[in-house]
């Protein structure tokens, strides 16, 4: 299994060689699993030879996910999983953006990368070009942020609820009215501040 990878790496190397940044293969215990760094403007190119090419032939889209890294200049990483069901192998394919450079839709090469991409723009915000219908997938049509953005807060910015007296949904800002709480995880015995009295001690106290 590992010479077969490294054999499609160097095939792909060799022909991708200008599109891509690098490669790596991961070894697991039941085999191991080819990722390829790509340039994001050449995305098209790479994922179309990996598709057409036949020593690749890998036909199906398997996912389209997003990764965030918000201390790096392009914070996230655009992730594609490939499958070959003729050759019996996987492969990763990933590219940076950040929050305004356009990614290339997949969809002319994957019909299926539609609703992947939807999801990776709502989630994370990711923008695809030329995608037909690029909406919100998974929150609400007034929903404010990107939920999978690390530093997207953890109550969000908005709450939904139904308002009998306008009898319609509304949207209001998030309210938490509990004080801040501090919890050192000691038990009750190590960490209570309360002292007993003399009649709770009992004898043998």
């Amino acid at each position: 299994m590992s010479n077969d990878l490294e054999n499609l790496k160097d095939h792909i190397l060799s022909a991708l060689d200008s599109s891509l940044n690098g490669a790596s293969i991961v070894s697991f215990p039941s085999g191991g699993e080819l990722t390829l760094d790509a340039r994001r403007e050449a995305i098209i190119a790479v994922i179309t030879f990996l598709r057409d090419d036949p020593l690749c032939k890998f036909t199906t889209l398997i996912d389209i996910c997003g990764v965030d890294y918000p201390g790096r200049e392009r914070r996230f990483d655009v992730v594609y999983h490939l499958l070959s069901m003729q050759l019996n192998q996987r492969i990763r394919i990933k590219i940076t953006t950040d929050e305004n450079a356009p990614v290339h839709t997949m969809i002319g090469v994957y019909p299926a990368a539609n609703w992947y991409e939807r999801e990776a723009f709502d989630m994370y915000g990711i923008v695809f070009d030329e995608h037909p219908d690029l909406r919100r997938l998974l929150t609400d049509y007034g929903f404010e942020g990107h939920p999978l953005r690390k530093d997207f807060p953890l109550s969000g910015f908005v709450e939904v609820r139904y308002d009998e007296e306008r009898k319609s949904v509304i949207y209001e800002a998030v309210n938490l009215p509990q004080e801040f709480r501090d919890f050192d995880f000691m038990s009750p015995w190590e960490g209570a501040k309360y002292v007993m009295d003399e009649d709770e001690k009992g004898e043998g106290a």
